[in-house]
C-alpha cells in the first residue's frame, strides 16, 4: 500500500497521543513471564513487535515464527533457553535470518544453554532445548547489540550462581541497558554495575502493576516535523520528563535545529525557535534510533555533519545508513520513497514533504511495527494523505 503525502500550509498545530514504549513493553512481558505471580501491565504497546512477543510467550506451539521483530527474537532466545525440558524452533522472516545472533548464542552456550543453528552458523533459525543455566562469570562484546546484553540480564536472576557479566569494548545503546536494570529493580531485582561489570545474584521477581510510558523514539519524528515546519504548536501526550528512555535526547539535539520544547500540564509542547546551530559531529552510540529523523532533518536544511556510533544500524530491518542515503538522493527527482520494509524509514521520510512538496511513500503499512497510528496522527497535524492505486 502506497500513499501520496503533502502539507498545504506547513503550519502544524495538533495534540497527539503517542504510542506507548515498545522497548519498555517488551521487557515487561519477559519479566511478567518470569514472575511467580501475574501482574497487570497498563498501556502495553500495540505495536506488531509487542503483540508478536506476547503471542510467542503464551504459545503452546513448538515452532515460533517471530517475523521481523529483532528485539523479540533476541529476548526469546534467552527466555526459551531456560524453559526446562521444552524444545523449540525459533525462526523469523527472511531478513531476520540475515541478522546475526552468534554473540548471544555463544554466551548462552557457555552457561550451559542447548542451542543449535538449523541453517547458517551464527544466524536464525535456532533449535532451543530449555534447561537450567548456572550463570557465573561471563564476557560479552558490548559493540554488537545492547539487546544481547538485555536478553541475558532479564533471565539472570534465575541463574543458580547469578551472573558476573563483563562487557568488553565500547557499549552501544547504553541507555537501553540502564532501562533494563531500572525496570528489573522496579520488580525487586538488585544489581551492581561497576565499571564494565554487571553483577546480579540469584533472586526472584516481585510482581507489581505497571503503567508503560509513551515512546520517546516515536516523539523524535514529531521533533523532525517541528523543525521542518513554518510554524508549529505540537502537544505530545504521555511522555515522562524523567524518562528511562535514552531517546529523550531529542530535546537537546533538535533544540539546535529550531525546536523549543517545554513540559506543561503533563504535555510536551514543541514550538519553533530561530536557533540553527547544529553539531559538526553527532555521536549516536547511545541513541542510534535517532539517526534517521536527524539525518533527514539535516539534509532538508542542507546541513552537513558527521556521524559516529551508528555501526549497529547496518543490521536492522535494513541497512539504515545505505537505505537513508539511497532515498534522500531521490528527493530532487522522482520523489518516490521506498521504505525497505523498515518502519523508521517511512516515519522519517514522510515529514520531508514539508520541505520537498508532495512525496510518494511506498509500503506504508510497515509503521505498524512500532507506531500503528502514525498516518492517522499525521492527518490530525494537517497532512494530506491519499491512497494510491496499485
Amino acid at each position: 500500500m502506497n500513499y501520496k503525502i503533502s502539507h498545504p500550509t506547513k503550519v502544524v498545530e495538533c495534540e497527539i497521543n503517542l504510542p506507548s514504549s515498545k522497548s519498555i513493553s517488551n521487557r515487561l512481558l519477559i519479566i511478567q513471564a518470569l514472575c511467580m505471580e501475574n501482574f497487570k501491565i497498563e498501556n502495553l504497546s500495540i505495536s506488531d513487535d509487542t503483540i508478536n512477543l506476547q503471542k510467542a510467550i503464551s504459545s503452546k506451539e513448538n515452532t515460533i515464527n517471530i517475523g521481523d521483530a529483532g528485539t523479540s527474537f533476541r529476548f526469546l532466545t534467552s527466555y526459551l533457553s531456560i524453559q526446562k525440558g521444552q524444545e523449540f524452533i525459533l525462526t523469523g522472516s527472511d531478513r531476520m535470518k540475515e541478522r546475526p545472533i552468534k554473540e548471544l548464542v555463544s554466551v548462552l552456550r557457555k552457561m550451559g544453554a542447548k542451542i543449535e543453528y538449523l541453517k547458517n552458523e551464527g544466524f536464525p533459525p535456532l533449535k532451543i532445548i530449555g534447561t537450567d543455566l548456572e550463570g557465573g562469570k561471563i564476557e560479552i562484546d558490548g559493540g554488537i547489540s545492547s539487546q544481547f546484553i538485555t536478553s541475558i540480564l532479564l533471565i539472570a536472576p534465575t541463574f543458580q550462581n547469578g551472573i558476573n557479566l563483563e562487557i568488553v569494548g565500547e557499549l552501544v545503546s547504553n541507555p537501553y541497558v540502564e532501562m533494563t536494570l531500572k525496570l528489573m529493580k522496579e520488580f525487586g531485582i538488585e544489581s551492581d554495575w561497576t565499571n564494565n561489570i554487571i553483577t546480579i545474584n540469584h533472586q526472584k521477581y516481585i510482581p507489581k502493576d505497571y503503567t508503560v510510558e509513551a515512546d520517546w523514539s516515536a516523539a523524535s519524528f514529531w521533533f523532525e516535523i517541528a523543525s521542518l515546519s513554518k510554524r508549529c504548536n505540537i502537544r505530545l501526550n504521555g511522555l515522562q520528563q524523567n524518562s528511562i528512555q535514552g531517546d529523550k535526547r531529542s530535546i537537546e539535539i533538535f533544540n539546535n535545529l529550531g525546536v523549543d520544547s517545554i513540559f506543561e500540564n503533563e504535555k510536551l509542547i514543541l514550538t519553533k525557535n530561530q536557533t540553527i546551530s547544529p553539531f559538526q559531529t553527532y555521536n549516536l552510540i547511545e541513541t542510534p534510533d535517532l539517526y534517521q529523523p536527524l539525518r533527514c532533518t539535516l539534509f532538508s536544511k542542507n546541513i552537513k555533519a558527521d556521524f559516529s556510533g551508528i555501526q549497529t544500524l547496518k543490521d536492522k530491518e535494513t541497512d539504515r545508513i545505505i537505505s537513508v542515503e539511497t532515498e534522500l538522493n531521490k528527493l530532487n527527482s522522482i520523489k518516490i520513497i521506498d521504505t525497505h520494509k523498515d518502519h523508521r524509514m517511512a516515519m522519517s521520510f514522510a515529514p520531508l514533504c514539508l520541505e520537498f512538496g508532495k512525496l510518494q511513500i511506498n509500503d506504508v503499512e510497515v509503521v505498524s511495527k512500532s507506531y500503528p497510528d502514525f498516518w492517522e496522527d499525521l492527518k490530525k497535524a494537517g497532512f494530506t494523505i491519499s491512497l494510491l492505486s496499485d
